[in-house]
């Protein structure tokens, strides 16, 4: 094997099928398929129709990026694939793949954290990560802030969301306003329109008893309920409901609670760097927001570019490259998919 190890990533935790291919920190494909516009009409992902849909966007997937890299499967150094967390049927049907290709092949396989693999794919653009550093990841299915000391072995959460995702108060949000699924990228495009200090929703755990407790943690049921009563309220009376106004504050107040727990967690750990990542890390407002208050405190911010963002097959395989740098072990064929996995097991 080459020092830069060729490596083949399979992502399939949700609704997005993703496979691409990386030689170290170098990315040759990222090939991305997603289901979201059969889920609009639930309002939400369907957990049997992303699994359909993976099924019938893995081989197409897989057989775009070997061409886009022009690269013989035979080529390979190993087979990254998400093991977890993320939904037990989706997952289970990219861990088949990648275990079908690696039994085929006669290569390695390597079953990887989701969450890791998003803090690795920055390698792809940024190249290798300072250490240590804080990760701020924010998705529809998870809020967390990362103490990353390796990428490829120590990862030690010290923040989640102890209710809803901060992409899930989004598409909740969008709901309520009459907006359509998913809710992130619509409202961020009616926040720049509106008034971010029109109205002044609570920000979840900054109280100072909720701190003692919940320092790192996150919390945006109750905003997206205080979202829902004022919106509700506004209709009694027989006014108009300010879309954009609502869809700034709400997005203002969410922003705020992200970031100014990302810059408390760099202080508290005497950290230098932060990196963002996650579907929701392609929101506007949050990454102006990050990038002016890690300034203002002297923390490097590395954001991946919007498209590295969301779920994709890049994200493994380049969590992948570093687990067979550091000399990690090849995950046994019999591994299963763990919709729970915690982030401090990287590799299955």
């Amino acid at each position: 094997m080459t020092a830069e190890p060729l490596i083949l990533g399979i992502e399939s935790s949700c609704d997005e099928t993703g496979v691409g291919i990386v030689r170290g920190h170098t990315l040759l494909a990222n090939e991305v398929a997603s289901s979201v516009e059969e889920h609009v009409r639930f309002g939400g992902v369907v957990p049997e129709v992303a699994s359909r849909a993976h099924l019938e966007a893995m081989v197409p997937a897989l057989q775009r990026a070997c061409e886009t890299a022009q690269v013989d499967l035979g080529e390979l150094d190993g087979i990254a694939v998400t093991a977890g967390p993320g939904l037990m049927g989706a997952l289970v049907v990219g861990l088949a793949s990648a275990k079908a290709l690696a039994s085929h092949l006669d290569k390695p396989l390597y079953g990887l954290n989701h969450l890791a693999g998003h803090v690795a794919v920055d390698l792809l653009e940024h190249g290798p990560l300072p250490t240590p550093c804080v990760a701020l990841l924010v998705s529809g299915g998870h809020t967390s802030l990362l103490l990353v000391n390796d990428i490829a072995t120590d990862i030690v959460q010290i923040g989640s969301t102890i209710d809803d995702a901060a992409g899930e108060a989004f598409d909740k949000v969008a709901r309520v306003l009459g907006l359509p699924y998913p809710g992130g990228p619509v409202i961020d495009r009616a926040a720049q329109n509106g008034d971010p200090t029109a109205i002044r929703f609570p920000r979840g755990l900054t109280a100072r008893h909720d701190l003692a407790r919940h320092r790192f943690d996150f919390s945006f049921s109750g905003l997206k309920t205080a979202v829902a009563r004022w919106v509700e309220q506004r209709e009694a009376d027989g006014d108009e409901v300010p879309v954009n106004d609502v869809a700034a504050s709400f997005q203002e107040a969410v922003c705020d609670v992200l970031t100014a727990k990302a810059v408390d967690a760099c202080q508290e750990y005497g950290v230098q760097h932060m990196l963002i990542g996650g579907g929701v890390a392609a929101n506007s407002r949050l990454r102006t927001l990050l990038a002016e208050r890690t300034a203002a405190i002297g923390v490097e911010l590395r954001r991946p570019r919007p498209g590295l963002c969301t779920d994709n097959g890049a994200m493994m395989a380049a969590l992948g490259a570093e687990v067979v740098r550091s000399g990690g072990r090849p995950s046994r064929l019999t591994i299963g998919a763990d919709s729970g996995l915690p982030v401090s097991t990287i590799l299955v």
